[in-house]
């Protein structure tokens, strides 16, 4: 494994967890959880787990995060937040 990937890959996933907690737009969150599953299959395949790294784009980053942004757009808000 080469080290200095791997804490570049931590490090920004962190800061996309963080940054899926702390927005407040649901469209950003759900754009932040896409890149975030990206980062982890990213991840994945740097430990050599091709398979779980291949399931993990198709269905982290690809299906839920397309599922997210359709649920966020067919939903209406109520509020005036």
């Amino acid at each position: 494994m080469i080290w200095p990937f791997d804490l570049v890959i931590l490090l920004l996933l962190v800061v996309a967890a963080v940054i899926a907690l702390r927005v407040r737009d649901l469209l950003a969150a759900s754009v932040v959880f896409g890149t975030y599953s990206f980062l982890i299959c990213l991840l994945w395949a740097q430990m050599e787990a091709v398979d779980v790294a291949f399931t993990e784009a198709a269905v982290g980053a690809g299906v839920s995060a397309v599922f997210l942004v359709a649920t966020v757009f067919n939903t209406r808000r109520n509020s005036s937040d």
